[in-house]
């Protein structure tokens, strides 16, 4: 989906860097987030971009944003606000103009009742909500997505695909897909197998 919304936007010929929250733990997803000076803690030994500078002029996709910590959604907010961000281990600030895109697959909204997630930065996200029903609300799709990941796997890893047999694709179909939309793109392409 943020694929598809930044190719139809003003800033499609820009980036779109994407990052996945939940992959990382809070003192790496903020140096990956607003980047980090040479030396400013052990290993950085080069400054590093953030993925808002890299982002800059185009779009920055934060998957799982609900599974972010209170500190991190501080630093969030104040970059989405201020549109400038401060890498680690500097006292400057950069300025950046990013489309923000973010997803979750948790109720913000029950977040910030349970105190979990901020009001505020709730707010500011949730400028325009675009829910998606789950693959298994959705089953009718499971062919045509399944099909379009494994010729993308082929395609990247230049491998010759058939397809999926009948059989396989009614066992697809008929899958509840936990892992939504993510499972199925990991197993339709093939990384399971390795």
């Amino acid at each position: 989906m943020a694929r598809a919304l930044h190719a139809c936007s003003a800033r499609s010929d820009k980036p779109l860097v994407t990052l996945n929250c939940a992959a990382l733990n809070e003192s790496l997803l903020e140096s990956e987030l607003f980047g980090h000076e040479k030396g400013a803690f052990t290993g950085a030994d080069k400054r590093r971009e953030g993925r808002f500078v890299e982002a800059d002029g185009g779009t920055l996709f934060l998957d799982e944003i609900g599974d972010i910590s209170p500190l991190m959604q501080v630093r969030l907010l104040r970059a989405i606000q201020e549109r400038e961000v401060q890498r680690v281990g500097s006292n400057q600030t950069i300025s950046v103009d990013v489309r923000l895109i973010a997803a979750t697959h948790r109720d913000l909204a029950e977040e910030v009742s349970a105190g979990r997630f901020r009001q505020d930065l709730y707010y500011r996200l949730n400028v325009v909500a675009i829910e998606m029903p789950s693959l298994r609300q959705r089953r009718e799709d499971i062919p045509l997505l399944a099909d379009h990941f494994l010729r993308r796997f082929a395609e990247r890893n230049r491998k010759a695909v058939k397809g999926f047999t009948p059989q396989a694709m009614d066992l697809l179909i008929h899958y509840d897909w936990p892992g939504n939309i993510r499972e199925l793109e990991t197993l339709s392409s093939g990384r399971w197998c390795c």
